[in-house]
């Protein structure tokens, strides 16, 4: 069999310093310790300057690095376990929900999103913002588009917006009959108001599980939430025992 143009094409040269880099972080440093300049790391690999970057940028996107001003480079901790529950029964706002409300609005959503949830383009849904903390830092920011009728019974409340809405909202909503959850998960970049609410710059790596909460035949819901792709690592099912570590050595639990 002849070689492919694939095969032809030599490995970058970044790419190949980022897979000695990461043997050197497994072998050598520890968690958070600060790595030399890019001057000295440059001279060690014999690599131009220019390279190392690019190895250093494709180490952070991967998590394994992090870049802080004023501190340098560090070598970053695991990645985060989030558990994305699937259970089929379970509403979100649940006493046991990790996220917490923030804000919700009536608007229409987007046009993508109206045709998911069967309503008109132009008609206003309530969409309740929640985020996700882990060990103090922020890991996820979501979206949940609730349609009008979905909530028939929610009470009349003064703010037309805020935490106590988005909380009303919620609690209405677990009042329905929840037959089925359908998730599905990929990659993404931020935007600019999910990288204001992760601590991220727009553009960065990001997952982005979708999620129809389904009652009555129709989508009674829909849930956008996105996930940091340098510090989260989801898990799913009731334990999410599956762990991958860095390093040579690979275990699960």
């Amino acid at each position: 069999m002849g070689t492919t143009q694939l095969e032809s094409v030599p490995e970058p040269k970044y790419w190949h310093l980022r897979t000695v880099l990461t043997e050197a972080l497994d072998s050598e440093f520890e968690v958070g310790e600060i790595l030399p300049n890019e001057r000295d790391l440059a001279a060690r690999f014999g690599v131009a300057r220019a390279t190392l970057r690019q190895a250093l940028e494709q180490l952070e996107l991967e998590g394994r690095l992090q870049r802080r001003r004023g501190v340098g480079t560090t070598v970053a901790p695991p990645r985060v376990g989030v558990a994305v529950d699937t259970r089929e029964h379970a509403w979100p706002g649940t006493a046991d929900d990790a996220w917490q409300p923030a804000d919700c609005v009536l608007a229409a959503p987007p046009a993508a999103v109206a045709d998911a949830l069967g309503t008109e383009r132009d008609e206003p849904v309530h969409t309740v913002r929640r985020s996700r903390v882990s060990h103090g830092q922020p890991v996820a920011a979501e979206l949940l588009y609730v349609p009008a009728s979905s909530v028939p019974g929610l009470p009349a409340i003064d703010a037309p917006s805020g935490t106590a809405r988005a909380r009303a909202v919620l609690r209405e909503l677990q009042r329905g009959a929840l037959e089925r959850r359908e998730s599905a998960v990929e990659l993404g970049s931020a935007g600019a108001d999910d990288a204001k609410e992760l601590d991220r710059l727009p553009g960065a790596p990001v997952l982005v599980v979708t999620t129809r909460y389904l009652a009555e035949g129709r989508t009674a819901a829909l849930s956008v939430a996105t996930y940091r792709a340098d510090t989260c690592r989801l898990t799913f099912g009731d334990s999410g025992d599956v762990e991958i570590h860095h390093g040579p050595q690979t275990q699960a639990s």
